[in-house]
């Protein structure tokens, strides 16, 4: 049922071909592997992203399956529903939960004690609490969850990236707070070991998002943007979710029958291609889910190797091949796309990211329809005064005292 990835390498080569023509497919095989995962964050990244509206994209939804090319891409007006505006307009308004240093356990917890941060008017990161963060009743929330290999810095980074994209490229996600949920993902030696040391590890951390989740009050919108082992994380998150409820307890809120949607973005998912097929792992957490949103990647050489990474399983990731539509049931709108054809063999997030299209597609995939009152009209249409170009992201800690 818990799969998750970044490595394994296999020899692709054909047991016909002579032992010399073999080395250098190995070879090419390792130097391909190693560029995909090892580098999975830009240091920086952010700095020349600016925290303003750009101008709206055309909101661009292909058939379920259909592949992207920056080709399809063209200008239009945002057409979104309206949100509340708890953030002025322009104010970055992002968190990270940290479950770095948390210990491993086996199910969901009563009571955790992550660390809380927010990103203050200055780019500098400063304590504060989990009151704090659920603190605007209503809010809609982006939870950002990152793969492997990640440090804090660079998880941070990630989800800076992924708000400031998200802002520009859909100007009425202005009310959205991100949270980026930090788990302990630093790079640790050989990759085969660290890949299945990192699977373990993100199944305990899919009880500690859970736990944050059941923290979360029925009537606010929630978006999951999961890359990677992300993915496994935010499924492992909501079958915990599901079961407590199932099982009755008292201080876990229902997510099954929530007035306020919950929308599911999984890009290079290293899961299990079939989480949510007719008798998959995962089908029992469909009825929580009111967008389904699938980015693979047939040519994502990372994911290729990830049947290895539990060998008693021998499946390929949902991430790599997708999955058939009728899978999901009526009424949860779904839809996949292979971006290949942007993304090539990288298996790294600022691929995504960075393309205009398929942000175009994540942003609104996680944040159209999760509004539900009014928002700045300035904020949505880009002529407010975050319109205009404003500083890039500070992400270097060294004017922020106390930061580390």
């Amino acid at each position: 049922m818990r799969l998750d990835i970044l490595t394994v390498i296999r020899a692709n080569a054909s047991p016909r071909r002579p032992a010399t023509a073999m080395l250098p497919i190995r070879a090419v095989a390792w130097l391909a592997a190693l560029m995909a995962l090892l580098l999975p964050a830009s240091r920086g990244a952010t700095a020349e992203l600016p925290w303003c509206a750009a101008p709206a994209l055309d909101d661009v939804f292909p058939r379920a399956g259909e592949g992207l090319s920056e080709a399809g891409l063209t200008s239009g007006e945002e057409a979104d529903v309206p949100g509340s505006p708890p953030a002025p307009c322009g104010e970055r308004d992002v968190w990270s939960v940290i479950t770095r240093g948390l210990p491993e356990i086996g199910r969901m917890p009563q009571h955790a004690r992550p660390a809380v941060e927010s990103l203050d008017a200055r780019g500098c990161w400063r304590k504060t609490d989990l009151d704090g963060l659920l603190s605007t009743p209503g809010q809609p929330l982006l939870v950002f969850v990152h793969g492997n290999r990640y440090d804090h810095d660079s998880a941070r980074e990630q989800g800076l990236l992924l708000a400031a994209r998200t802002r520009a490229t859909c100007p009425s996600t202005a009310n959205v707070r991100t949270v980026i949920f930090s788990w302990p993902s630093d790079k640790q030696g050989i990759l085969l070991r660290d890949s299945r040391v990192k699977y373990e590890r993100a199944v305990t951390d899919g009880h500690y998002l859970a736990w944050l989740l059941s923290q979360v009050e029925p009537d606010r919108p929630v978006a999951i943007v999961g890359y990677s082992y992300g993915a496994l994380i935010a499924l492992e998150a909501l079958e915990d979710l599901v079961h407590a409820e199932a099982a009755g307890r008292s201080d876990v809120r229902s997510w099954t029958n929530r007035s306020a949607p919950l929308h599911l973005v999984l890009v290079a998912a290293a899961v299990r291609q079939d989480a949510f097929a007719p008798r998959g792992p995962y089908r029992e957490i469909l009825p929580c889910i009111d967008r389904l949103t699938i980015l693979s990647n047939s040519s994502d050489i990372a994911l290729r190797f990830f049947e290895h990474v539990d060998r008693s399983l021998r499946t390929e990731a949902l991430g790599n091949i997708g999955m058939p539509a009728a899978w999901i049931p009526r009424g949860i709108e779904f839809s996949q796309v292979d971006c290949a054809e942007i993304v090539g063999p990288s298996h790294r997030l600022k691929h995504y990211l960075n393309s205009p299209l398929l942000m175009r597609r994540i942003c609104s995939a996680a944040g159209r329809g999760l509004y539900h009152d009014a928002c700045p009209t300035a904020c949505l249409n880009g002529t407010g005064s975050d319109a205009a170009e404003a500083p890039p992201v500070e992400l270097s800690g060294t004017a922020c005292p106390g930061n580390r």
